[in-house]
């Protein structure tokens, strides 16, 4: 007897979900950042509980970034006296105690933190840029102090992530003096470092969803590979405002969904 067709539509349905979150959230990464406003809420409409779809959100949205980190490798050096070795082991070390965090934060609790967290990353979508502009020129901080911030933004990145680098930029804005050309590549280096550790617990503890992820993360290559060469042609202050909107509607939503 023949399978009814219909008994496979949810299924279907999610997948399709995916794919085309993917393409989306890849897509935003590579013009503005902030791919899991797009691919969070898509998983969690698939049916994946919150911890398990951050969790496999940041997994499948990984490679596009560490294609980035690999096209930065060359031509970093030492930051304000902090070598770029011992920023990332920080940033692996904090990206590995936030990944701890999230599987240890009951689904409940998460959900409860969840639009706050989106809350935070919509403020540093909005202002984050206009904080590096503003305060861009400051000097003097120690290695401590930079570490310190480091580490505090890798908890955040394995935690959650969402706009890390945009947070990370703002945040070395205001203790070092850098070029701001320079600071896109140590971003993306960074950030990439802070998830490596956290999607390797993940997958090792068996945080993840493996079947979303199959649909998620080549369609989010292709996404970003789309949304670089979108980029091009499309003003940048029309790319910003079309990711604000949709963070700001997501996280509306969330808050919605958690308090209404």
């Amino acid at each position: 007897m023949r399978d009814d067709p219909g008994a496979h539509s949810p299924r279907m349905t999610a997948a399709y979900l995916l794919v085309a979150s993917g393409l989306l959230a890849g897509a935003v990464n590579a013009l503005a950042g902030g791919g899991s406003f797009v691919s969070l809420p898509a998983l969690m409409a698939a049916g994946v509980s919150p911890v398990t779809a951050n969790a496999t959100s940041s997994l499948a949205l990984y490679p596009g970034g560490a294609v980035s980190a690999w096209v930065y490798r060359k031509g970093l050096e030492p930051v304000a006296g902090v070598s770029l070795t011992w920023m990332a082991i920080v940033s692996m070390v904090g990206g590995l105690a936030g990944g701890l965090l999230l599987l240890a934060t009951p689904q409940a609790l998460f959900l409860q933190a969840l639009p706050w967290l989106l809350l935070a990353a919509t403020l540093a979508l909005a202002f984050g840029r206009r904080i590096t502009s503003a305060f861009h020129g400051w000097n003097g901080a120690g290695s401590g102090t930079i570490l310190g911030g480091q580490f505090i933004l890798g908890i955040y990145g394995g935690y959650f992530g969402g706009a890390v680098g945009i947070m990370m930029m703002a945040f070395w804005s205001l203790v070092m003096s850098e070029d701001l050309k320079r600071l896109q590549g140590l971003r993306t280096i960074l950030v990439t470092a802070a998830n490596t550790s956290a999607v390797l617990l993940f997958a090792v503890t068996g945080a993840v969803g493996w079947r979303e992820v199959l649909f998620l993360a080549p369609a989010a290559v292709v996404g970003g590979y789309l949304g670089a060469l979108l980029g091009i042609r499309l003003p940048p202050a029309l790319v910003r405002a079309i990711t604000l909107a949709l963070a700001s509607l997501v996280t509306a939503a969330f808050f919605v969904k958690s308090y209404g």
